[in-house]
């Protein structure tokens, strides 16, 4: 954001409405907040008189209500503003650190198109001591104080390199230090997003580098603003909706009462969405009731009708595309990021749904819309009264990757009382599984869920008032408590609504409401605590996720701009905690899963340990709980210690698979059988709002990789020189006995260069396993070598005797005498033994 754009927000945030203060610091995300940190103390209101700190910080200008905050002592620190009048303002339990923390590396992307390369362009930056620039994110190149910082670093031995989480691949400086910054080259991908940036254990006067993650996948682009084009917005005095793509989560459309906004950067940068003159009228462009982002562009749902923006057009769908004409009433995408996930029955997976009341679609990529379900084919499916009134409340994308739910309505005189039933639809088996789930409501009740990043199916719902939580599979349920009002946040919120619910990945939830009041809690945590008043009550917001994986704030003023802001949760919840005095049951809760996607093939498994580390006599221990087919062996085993009043647990869990595939009836009905993908997530049996991190979740999928190859170890592909070559083999030598002698052209692309090898010497292939990261091993196995063009005229050097054999084994001859009718190269497979 720029300087004038913070100025502008500023001037927003404060104009109207009750009296709040706040805090920010330089380093992003907060990510250091330490005793060397710099803290912007900002009161909004008239009252103000001065502020009331510790005597162990030092304030700029007390009696300012924009001033600097520096804490030369770690620890809590007490801070609020003390105001005229009766009332008082609520003050704040900040955690400052003593940490050796202080610099951070800077990052800019420079994408190539032309060959789907992006260069990265680091440096070193003192968060205080930086330029404007360099604070904001939108630095070109690096100030005179991180040019000097970071060469001062590098002839101590610092270098960065970029990791990358999913595909454990690295990627180095590929030239020397340039003007302060280091270039690394890495390819797009949208396969492997999740990057980090790591240096070396290099430090300057006691002060180390904080190692970042962020995400990187190809470069998305907004669609542009023409001028003569229209506003496109939700009613008028509505609130924020948004939608964003769950594994690029900076890549954002927001609709507000006044206009579209559209990002790919989480809002440093943005555009306004707007639509040609003579499509809409003028009602119909201030209707959007919902939006979703697709790789399509972006969707709209107008008067129950789906509507399609991008590069190219704005237009209706509707029968042109497989879907209604009307009476749409609900869209949605996924939440959560799946980037691998393994399909049986070589299917699709959807990228949205779309339904009316009686009616599901699913849609897919360049506009494939597929209607999988309706009302009365689900009352045969769940042997339903035909005399009920049944339809579809609500639909939403569940925490597995393949998985949909749907929320029905169920009712026999519907005057009332109507009950909410659940089931969920499994795209890659087509089976609807009805879930023990049941909540009666009035019939003017509307519920949205959202689906928790877990392995079982858990889910939140909420109404206007409340929130109802489902843990562990549906079987512990209830409404989410607070220490008064008996759960009900509008009574904790000056009657206020609620307007949206954000969850992360690490487990936290927060409950927004429509004046910006907002609760807190995490995933298995049956009560809320309301957070520290943050934004106006006047300024319209909503919560969304940027490229570190944190939550910020995004406003829409009057104006028709949008600003983004960094939110301090972590900061903001323990100073609630440190007043109700919560602590976590556990001190440290430990893991190797570095992956959320392991794939497993045939005679492999899978290890994993998780630690966890508490005060003696509480009791607690590690949960494993997996949700899927049973086509896994589970082996357990825990260590225990003990030791200064503090217990260690860890628990080693083994993955395997004991399938015998010879001599079985049918090899591939046995291999499809067990073969699947199973979510296992890892947690601690007790849970505490103040733990920083809730459960692992990670997926096995069992069956064959496809990315693994197999070549002759040998051949290659550059060293030599490539040309037409042409080979003949002599009419005598073919199986078939043709008139003709054979001419073949030898496939460079396919086979490599040609092995060279003495006709004097036995020739036995040595067959490598490949997968796209490289060389994996060497197989052991039996395999079958064959002539593609039919010649004959080879000979074997060993008998069946000679090798040991009692009885005769299957040959060449006679399992292609045997599958005539087949190809040669499926004459003979392991589905023959």
């Amino acid at each position: 954001m720029s300087a004038s754009g913070v100025a502008v927000l500023l001037s927003w945030l404060s104009c109207c409405g009750s009296a709040l203060w706040r805090y920010s610091s330089n380093s992003p995300n907060y990510h250091i907040f330490s005793t060397r940190s710099t803290i912007k103390l900002e009161y909004e209101g008239t009252l103000f008189s001065e502020w009331s700190v510790p005597g162990t910080c030092s304030i700029k200008n007390k009696r300012s209500p924009k001033t600097e905050l520096r804490c030369s002592s770690p620890g809590i620190q007490i801070i609020k503003p003390i105001v005229t009048g009766p009332d008082l303002e609520e003050e704040r339990y900040l955690s400052v650190d003593s940490s050796h923390t202080c610099f951070l590396w800077y990052y800019k992307v420079i994408n190539f198109t032309n060959n789907l390369t992006q260069v990265i362009i680091i440096w070193i930056y003192d968060p205080e001591n930086a330029d404007p620039s360099e604070l904001l994110r939108n630095a070109n190149e690096p100030s005179l104080n991180s040019i000097i910082l970071s060469k001062q670093l590098a002839t101590l031995g610092q270098k960065p390199a970029i990791y990358t989480v999913l595909r454990r691949k690295v990627y180095f400086p590929h030239r020397k230090m340039k003007n302060g910054t280091w270039h690394i080259s890495i390819p797009m991908t949208e396969d492997d997003v999740l990057k980090e940036i790591r240096g070396n254990q290099v430090a300057f006067q006691d002060c180390f580098i904080a190692d970042i993650f962020f995400l990187l996948t190809f470069s998305f682009l907004t669609i542009p603003e023409i001028p003569e084009f229209l506003p496109i917005s939700s009613p008028q005095g509505s609130q924020l909706m948004a939608d964003w793509a769950a594994c690029v989560p900076s890549f954002v459309v927001v609709v507000a009462d006044m206009e579209t906004f559209q990002t790919n950067d989480s809002f440093r940068t943005w555009t306004r969405i707007r639509v040609p003159p003579n499509i809409l009228t003028d009602d119909e462009r201030h209707s959007v009731s919902d939006v979703t982002l697709s790789q399509d562009g972006i969707f709209f749902l107008i008067n129950g009708i789906l509507y399609l923006k991008n590069y190219n057009a704005f237009r209706g769908l509707g029968s042109n595309v497989n879907l209604p004409d009307g009476g749409i009433i609900g869209i949605t995408s996924r939440k959560w990021c799946w980037i691998n996930y393994l399909l049986k029955n070589k299917g699709r997976r959807s990228s949205m749904a779309i339904w009316t009341e009686n009616e599901v679609y699913l849609g897919y990529a360049l506009l494939k819309f597929v209607k999988i379900i309706t009302t009365e084919e689900l009352k045969e499916l769940l042997n339903m009264s035909s005399a009920a009134t049944l339809t579809i409340h609500n639909v939403e994308y569940t925490g597995h990757p393949l998985e949909l739910a749907l929320l029905l309505n169920y009712c026999i005189t519907c005057s009332i009382i109507k009950t909410i039933y659940l089931v969920i639809y499994n795209e890659d088996t087509k089976q609807w599984v009805f879930q023990d789930f049941a909540l009666d409501v009035t019939t003017d009740t509307f519920l949205i869920p959202n689906f928790i990043y877990s392995a079982l199916p858990e889910l939140i719902l909420w109404d206007k008032h409340r929130i109802y939580y489902y843990y562990h599979n549906f079987t512990d349920t209830g409404v989410l408590q607070t220490p008064t009002e008996f759960g009900n946040l509008s009574r904790l919120s000056h009657n206020s609504t609620i307007h949206d619910v954000f969850m992360d990945y690490y487990g936290n939830i927060v409950v927004k409401m429509e004046n910006n009041v907002m609760f807190y809690f995490k995933i298995n945590i049956k009560d809320a605590v309301k957070l520290h008043l943050w934004t106006n009550s006047t300024i319209k917001s909503l919560i969304s996720l940027n490229t570190s994986g944190k939550m910020y704030l995004i406003h829409v003023f009057e104006n028709g701009t949008i600003h983004p802001q960094e939110y301090p949760l972590k900061l903001e919840a323990q100073s609630i905690a440190f007043k109700t005095k919560e602590k976590c049951p556990y001190m440290a809760f430990h893991n190797d899963i570095f992956r959320v996607f392991y794939l497993l093939d045939k005679g492999q498994n899978l290890s994993v340990w998780a630690q966890i580390v508490y005060p003696e006599n509480i009791g607690l221990y590690i949960i494993v709980e997996s949700y899927g087919p049973k086509i896994l062996e589970e082996k357990n085993q825990v260590q225990y210690e003990i030791a200064s009043g503090y217990c260690t647990k860890t628990m080693t869990v083994t993955f395997s698979q004991n399938i015998n595939y010879e001599a079985v009836d049918d090899y591939f009905k046995l291999q499809y059988q067990n073969t699947g993908l199973l979510l296992v997530h890892v947690r601690p049996s007790e849970h505490a709002k103040t733990c920083p991190v809730s459960q692992k979740v990670f997926q096995i999928s069992v069956g064959c990789d496809a990315n693994k190859f197999i070549a002759v170890k040998g051949f290659d592909k550059k060293e030599c020189l490539q040309h037409d070559f042409f080979y003949i083999i002599e009419k005598s030598y073919l199986r078939d006995r043709p008139p003709k002698h054979l001419r073949v052209k030898y496939n460079w692309e396919k086979y490599g260069c040609p092995l060279r090898v003495d006709f004097r010497e036995k020739f036995h292939p040595v067959v490598q396993l490949y997968n796209d990261s490289g060389y994996v091993e060497d197989v052991e196995v039996n395999f079958i070598v064959w002539e593609i063009h039919g010649r004959d005229d080879y000979s074997f050097n060993n008998t069946m005797k000679k090798s040991g054999c009692l009885h005769e084994a299957q040959t060449w001859k006679s399992m292609t005498e045997l599958n005539k009718r087949l190809p040669l190269e499926e004459a003979w497979g392991p589905e023959f033994l």
